[in-house]
């Protein structure tokens, strides 16, 4: 049963509403394996979808989450909940566009 404690389920909000998952996922999974899971599971019909995890910012109780955290450091209090499902925030950072600007 102690491992039904260190899973967590997620589900990834974006912008427009929509949602990716939920899917369960060991505490120990770091931010930047969900990331990677954002990219494969991207909806292909949305359009500026990202092309890297450094063009996925993830959110969670009000937070930026970085890529070398695990998801169990970065659990809010309210995921201790038996049977909830964590709600992450998807944002998308456009392309760059320093390098032609003066």
């Amino acid at each position: 049963m102690a491992e039904v404690q260190d899973q967590l389920e997620i589900k990834f909000r974006l912008t427009d509403g929509s949602d990716i998952g939920p899917k369960s996922f060991p505490a120990a999974t770091s931010v930047a394996t969900l990331k990677e899971s954002i990219l494969t599971q991207w909806p292909k019909e949305k359009e500026n979808g990202p092309r890297t995890i450094k063009d996925v910012k993830l959110i969670s109780a009000g937070k930026i989450l970085e890529n070398n955290r695990t998801v169990g450091e970065c659990r809010s209090p309210l995921c201790d909940i038996p049977g909830g499902v964590t709600t992450m925030h998807v944002v998308v950072q456009p392309p760059s566009l320093e390098k032609g600007k003066e």
